[in-house]
């Protein structure tokens, strides 16, 4: 028989694989400090020469911006449950970086209750499942 399924991630690189202390991966550049996530291949500040990117763990916490509701499958190359299960989405203001970023909620979650400024923390859990595999994600909860 198979065994336990193997957890791995389901975009490299994008965030730390910790079910402890989750963390988004962000880069920043080494002459002006500006950072960004996703990654970047070089620094977009209009008013810095440039430096080489370093990579940085973002907050895991931050404030709610806004949400809304996923209810239709996103054309691929996104990779999905099969059957499409609708799901919410949040935008969240990083606590230290003041950027704004994306990412499903927790399925348990209920948008109902949420309220604009409400805490928010990063959490890893499962996108979807193969015969082998389980595929992470970060999501907000």
């Amino acid at each position: 028989m198979g065994g336990a399924k193997k957890r791995v991630p389901a975009i490299e690189g994008w965030f730390r694989m910790n079910d402890a202390e989750p963390s988004l991966l962000g880069v920043r550049c080494s002459a002006c400090r500006t950072i960004y996530f996703p990654r970047e291949a070089f620094c977009r500040n209009p008013e810095c020469e440039g430096g080489p990117l370093e990579e940085t763990p973002l907050s895991r916490r931050g404030k709610l911006w806004s949400w809304t509701d996923n209810r239709y499958a996103p054309p691929l190359p996104y990779m999905a449950r099969d059957p499409f299960e609708p799901y919410t989405v949040a935008a969240v203001e990083l606590e230290a970086e003041k950027m704004v970023v994306l990412g499903q909620v927790v399925p348990e979650a209920d948008a109902t209750g949420f309220r604009v400024g409400q805490s928010m923390e990063l959490v890893l859990d499962t996108l979807f499942e193969d015969d082998a595999n389980e595929y992470v994600v970060w999501k907000w909860r």
